[in-house]
């Protein structure tokens, strides 16, 4: 199905949030937050995708060998964003647990089908990585618990052993895609004894390769929290001044969560509340909101 509704006649953007919508089940909301537009020019893409659709005259059908390859970019995308919206859900909980759980089902099945794809790989050990941290990161209430304060005895070791395994097998195979970079990244948190261990120069220098991949600020700005930990906030508060001007982040509370964190660490408590604040106003998701604005009253109180 993934294959089918990654339709020829659709630009990759279009057809990846079709998939998304018509096969993921993620709502337009969910979809505009992940490619970081309005919610309304997210639904007016769709709607011209199915448009287009059906102005094309092409039929819903398996891909021909020559099209799959140009498919399976698309389709890996889509299990991304599957997976990270379960991940970080924005509703009322922060995980959403059988929506990760599938995105990986469908990333195993996505390494059978495709053995030679080093990102189709690369994939699955980010999921992996990453979802092997879910039981540590909320508290009782179901609010986030900071990487840095999590317990990692409660680390799925299992999972972690899998994903490395598949970086190590992937790595050697050739260049590597976005997906094997991230997945590198998380293999050095998961790695990591504890977060004073964390090789932050490492995972720096990884989302500057990263960044030369990808046009998302959203790399830039995690570059920007690894620069601070390896070189002191102010160096990662001066990459974040440069994400100000950019539409994608206005609205978006990663941004201000960010520069909150960042302050903090430098002692500037007032600034620090004031972006707590303003991520606690803009984020969808309520444990979020909620941890958001704890953090705040914390250093006011």
């Amino acid at each position: 199905m993934l294959f089918l509704c990654c339709h020829p006649a659709l630009t990759t953007p279009s057809a990846i949030a079709l998939t998304l919508r018509s096969v993921g089940g993620l709502t337009t909301a969910e979809i505009a937050r992940a490619f970081l537009v309005p919610e309304a020019t997210m639904a007016q893409r769709i709607a011209r995708a199915k448009a287009a659709i059906r102005a094309s005259g092409l039929p819903f059908r398996p891909p021909e060998p020559a099209e799959r390859e140009a498919r399976v970019a698309a389709v890996l995308h889509v299990l991304y964003l599957v997976f990270s919206e379960g991940y970080v859900s924005g509703g009322d909980t922060l995980q959403r647990v059988g929506l990760a759980r599938e995105a990986i089902r469908l990333a195993r099945l996505a390494v059978r089908l495709l053995p030679g794809d080093g990102e189709a790989a690369g994939l699955l050990a980010l999921m992996l990585l990453t979802d092997a941290r879910r039981a540590a990161r909320t508290d009782a209430a179901g609010l986030p618990v900071p990487l840095a304060e999590q317990d990692r005895s409660r680390w799925d070791r299992a999972a972690i052993s899998e994903g490395v395994a598949l970086l190590e097998r992937t790595l050697p195979r050739g260049p590597a895609g976005p997906y094997q970079v991230q997945a590198a990244i998380a293999a050095l948190h998961d790695e990591a004894a504890s977060a004073s261990e964390t090789d932050w120069p490492q995972i720096h220098a990884l989302y500057e390769v990263l960044e030369r991949m990808t046009d998302s600020p959203v790399v830039t700005l995690n570059r920007a929290v690894a620069l601070a930990m390896a070189r002191g906030p102010a160096a990662g508060l001066a990459v974040l001044d440069a994400l100000d001007g950019d539409p994608r982040l206005a609205r978006n509370h990663r941004l201000p969560a960010a520069r909150a964190h960042l302050h903090e660490r430098a002692g500037d408590v007032p600034a620090a509340v004031a972006a707590y604040r303003r991520a606690a106003e803009l984020t969808p998701s309520a444990p979020e909101r909620l941890y958001l604005t704890a953090r705040a009253a914390r250093l006011t109180g």
